[in-house]
């Protein structure tokens, strides 16, 4: 079966996010034990990723539960989205791009409130490509196995016909147990040589 749509994680993968120690230093700076900000904040952080909360709920949590003044609040949220949307990876976004109108492409995210503003905003992501699911918009997360029946109907492909670029396992597994051609991302030649091949593999 040919391929008909190429499908990829945004971070980690078109974004290089390398962990900035955000949690560490605001630790630190909060006179805060080691796993207490994330003991605090984790149900909005997971209500975040799911949508359901909105970011001035997040907002009023750093103040409620971590104490924040407006200023410290507005300086997590600079860290916190400095973090996030990490460097382009300008090679593989240029890949990408290639890969149009040959075949539909499509982004597939876990990720939290305000996503889609701020990607927009730095990468103008929805320029890039022709669909992108964001897990806090459709209240579900990767690897449930409904995120990527939806990404499949929306594309209007079957499973078989899709591509899945992630640079997490877990991901990974869900996608080839519905017949996804599923690809671990390490680097961005090996990624490129790997779509290649599936690519390769199922021309018609």
């Amino acid at each position: 079966m040919a391929i008909r749509a190429v499908v990829f994680d945004i971070g980690g993968v078109l974004e290089i996010t390398p962990d900035l120690g955000l949690t560490e230093k605001w630790e630190q700076r909060l006179h805060l034990k080691p796993g207490e900000l994330d003991e605090q904040m984790g149900s909005l952080w997971n209500d975040g990723s799911l949508g359901k909360c909105t970011l001035e709920d997040v907002v009023r949590g750093l103040r409620e539960y971590l104490g924040m003044d407006q200023v410290q609040r507005d300086d997590f949220l600079h860290d916190l989205w400095t973090e996030y949307l990490g460097q382009p990876n300008t090679e593989l976004i240029d890949y990408f791009r290639g890969l149009r109108p040959r075949y539909q492409t499509a982004l597939l995210s876990n990720s939290f409130v305000g996503a889609r503003e701020k990607e927009q905003e730095r990468y103008q992501l929805e320029e890039l490509v022709d669909l992108i699911i964001y897990s806090h918009e459709v209240g579900i997360a990767k690897p449930d196995r409904r995120i990527f029946e939806m990404t499949c109907e929306r594309l209007g492909v079957q499973p078989a016909e899709m591509i899945f670029l992630d640079d997490h396992e877990r991901p990974l597994v869900a996608a080839r147990q519905l017949g996804i051609h599923a690809i671990l991302f390490q680097n961005t030649a090996q990624a490129i040589a790997a779509i290649e091949a599936v690519l390769h593999a199922h021309s018609t």
